[in-house]
């Protein structure tokens, strides 16, 4: 800071011989000879004689005119204290009591953790230090920027500055506490007006054993739909195709196995109309088959028996009928509903038969969607090209995705570049229940996760960004699945009424011993099913399935396989292996016990009497006798007057004299303060209890 020649500066200027109680005039390039008229000193000024700078607070402090000339800088000399005038002292500031700004219902919120440091809320609330330490002093808080204030202050200076503060707390043992991010989803799929609804094509999966001519099949309705004269024939699939049948259209997912069928309906992808299950007319029902016929039976689908290999010496349509009765799957012509197609994919016989029986199936699930509209849809597969970036196949299932839309897909959105159809072709658009390849994404998504178009770029653009920072935080990730140990102590699935099963084991004796004995486990409040059980170890495709019903993998005598226990790891379900049957049945009676909801006791404490009434500043407290039992500090406590309830809540305070008590016994005196009851009369009875939660029984 430079000087003037005189010493003087601008903080303590050249002292100016008192008029009364005046102050320097304002200006401070004044003209020579001009006068002003003299004026009080204001606040600012008195405080600037006492050496004290307030924080800004909008205004310009005015200086004395600096000695030397116009625009000389006076030098840095303090100036001797007996010559500074006098000035009147300010009248000193009550105790503030400002009013306090109306709360704004869509006001900023501020979380923070104690200590509550007055540069840390500052920063939270993106201000200086000094313009909080400011707002603090105007309402008679005096802290600096490293200082600490309690709850109650920090919300009263945030609510004055449009803010709404609340205290972060974290739960013991917990990590870092991460502020949440906000992530707003696109709109649900409102209502279809039945009026807007057509008929849409059948989207149908084949099932089965992996040796039973599920791909010969395949390859027959390929050929069958290339004889029927489409141009340019079939060069590749993506995944998912088409057929013309008698005008009709008909998808089929081209799915390698049930595995990745299953994968798509764990992640809430049900895209499939009718499972064909394909068994072999030789070998009969295989242990690969009784898995795709569960999934399927899980996944509430329409299901319909394609029973190949019937040109085969070998042969035995009756028997694999009869094996399939006992499944539960009745043929027509035995008296059941279930449509039975024999064919041969070799000989390509019974092809046109199972298209048509496909067809009447259709009809009779009544298909419809809504052709127009923004398009949703489901993701079947995805993969990076060369020359195209990220690609993904799509099933759209309402409206109608073209080319142009903005889509997002799990964390990854994008324009649509380009659509090719399940010949390689491009296409403008895809309607529902029609499989289309669709260029433009940012990246590949996984399969079954939900396709939506949105109105712009910078919608998508924006939820995408917001769900890929909650997968970096890990708050996509579901909790753990069904755990037996889990089950008996928690509440939590309070809506959950049936525990599933996946049972395993080294024979089929075995399996059966113990499927018989957990279906003997009855209760009238929870349901056992036993989703599937085969002898074998435990296998991927369990651990998919478990996932997909919320169920528990439980093996007997038998182990799991390396890429089990990788799936288990990698979707967080729980295997439990025993060898000792009884210990089995308990655990899973135990677990079932867990499921249900407890019952809440009512366990009586003590009773106290109402002495005296003392009106303390904040609250009243009621000093009472206890008449029996005891009484405890934070249990619940029932006030009666006139033997009529009248208040119930938690003994909040407790104390003998002036000390805190954790219980008072019976005989002896002591003050009592319960939860936000403030009408205490004496005589008023005070029932002291706790509630106990009791297991139900099955």
């Amino acid at each position: 800071m430079s000087k003037d020649k005189k010493g003087a500066n601008r903080f303590n200027p050249k002292p100016v011989p008192p008029q009364g109680n005046v102050g320097p005039v304002r200006g401070a390039y004044q003209r020579p000879g001009e006068t002003t008229a003299p004026r009080p000193l204001p606040n600012y000024q008195r405080a600037v004689q006492s050496n004290y700078v307030p924080p800004s607070s909008g205004r310009p402090v005015q200086r004395p005119a600096p000695a030397g000339g116009v625009g000389a800088k006076p030098p840095i000399t303090k100036a001797p204290p007996a010559a500074t005038p006098a000035p009147e002292p300010a009248p000193e500031k009550a105790a503030v009591d400002l009013p306090v700004r109306a709360v704004d219902p869509n006001a900023k919120i501020v979380m923070m953790k104690p200590p509550l440091v007055v540069s840390d809320l500052a920063a939270k609330m993106n201000l200086k230090p000094h313009n909080l330490v400011h707002e603090l002093m105007e309402i008679g808080i005096f802290v600096g920027p490293k200082g600490a204030i309690d709850e109650e202050t920090a919300r009263k200076v945030c609510t004055r500055m449009g803010w709404t503060f609340e205290v972060e707390k974290r739960e013991k043992g917990a990590g870092q506490v991460h502020a949440p991010v906000k992530v707003v989803e696109p709109p649900k799929p409102e209502p279809t007006p039945t009026d807007l609804l057509e008929p849409r094509p059948p989207v149908i999966t084949f099932m089965g054993h992996v040796d039973h001519g599920k791909t010969s099949l395949l390859d027959a309705l390929r050929s069958a739909r290339v004889a029927a004269g489409e141009a340019g024939g079939i060069t590749q699939h993506i995944g998912a195709y088409t057929i013309k049948v008698k005008d009709q259209t008909i998808t089929f997912l081209d799915t390698p196995g049930h595995e990745a069928f299953t994968s798509m309906r764990a992640r809430g992808a049900n895209i499939t109309d009718i499972v064909v299950l394909v068994v072999a007319a030789d070998d009969g029902l295989m242990p690969q088959t009784l898995e795709a016929l569960s999934h399927a039976r899980a996944a509430k689908v329409a299901i319909m028996v394609a029973i190949n290999k019937i040109d085969l010496p070998a042969a035995n349509i009756l028997k694999v009928k009869a094996q399939l009765q006992e499944q539960g799957l009745v043929p027509e012509d035995y008296g059941g509903d279930t449509i039975f197609c024999e064919v041969s994919a070799t000989k390509r016989l019974g092809i046109d038969h199972l298209l048509e029986m496909m067809l009447l199936q259709a009809e009779l699930l009544e298909l419809k969607a809504n052709p127009k509209g923004p398009a949703r849809g489901t993701i079947i597969e995805a993969q990076f090209e060369q020359g195209r970036g990220a690609t993904a196949t799509a099933l759209v299932q309402s409206g109608t995705l073209c080319t142009g839309d903005n889509i997002i897909v799990g964390p990854y959105y994008g324009r649509v570049r380009a659509l090719v159809n399940d010949i390689g072709k491009p296409t403008k658009e895809a309607g529902p229940a029609i499989p289309v390849k669709i260029i433009g994404l940012n990246g590949a998504p996984n399969p079954g996760e939900e396709l939506v178009v949105m109105k712009t770029e910078r919608e998508v653009r924006e939820l995408g960004e917001e769900r890929a920072a909650k997968l970096r935080l890990g708050k996509l990730e579901t909790g753990p699945r069904v755990r037996l140990e889990d089950l008996l102590n928690s509440l939590k699935d309070k809506d959950k009424k049936v525990l599933n099963i996946i049972l395993k084991g080294d024979v089929q004796g075995s399996v059966e011993a113990v499927a018989a004995s957990l279906r003997k486990i009855q209760s009238k409040k929870i349901d056992l099913e036993i989703i599937h059980q085969a002898v074998g170890p435990i296998s991927e495709s369990d651990i998919l399935l478990a996932k997909a019903s919320d169920a528990v993998v439980i093996g007997f005598n038998t182990k799991t396989d390396n890429a089990a226990a990788n799936a288990a790891k990698r979707e967080d379900v729980q295997i439990k292996l025993y060898s000792i049957i009884y210990e089995l049945i308990d655990q899973v009676r135990d677990a079932m016990i867990g499921m249900l909801d407890p019952e809440l006791r009512e366990s009586q404490l003590g009773t106290i009497i109402v002495k005296q009434v003392f009106a303390l500043s904040k609250f009243p407290v009621a000093g009472c006798l206890v008449q029996n039992g005891r009484i405890v500090r934070n249990a619940r406590a029932r006030v009666l007057r006139r033997r009529q309830p009248i208040y119930d809540g938690q003994v909040v305070a407790l104390k003998r004299f002036q000390d805190e008590a954790s219980e008072v016994r019976a005989g002896l005196e002591c003050g009592v303060r319960l939860g936000d009851f403030n009408e205490y009369q004496v005589d008023d009875i005070i029932e002291c209890y706790q509630l106990e939660k009791v297991t139900q029984a099955l």
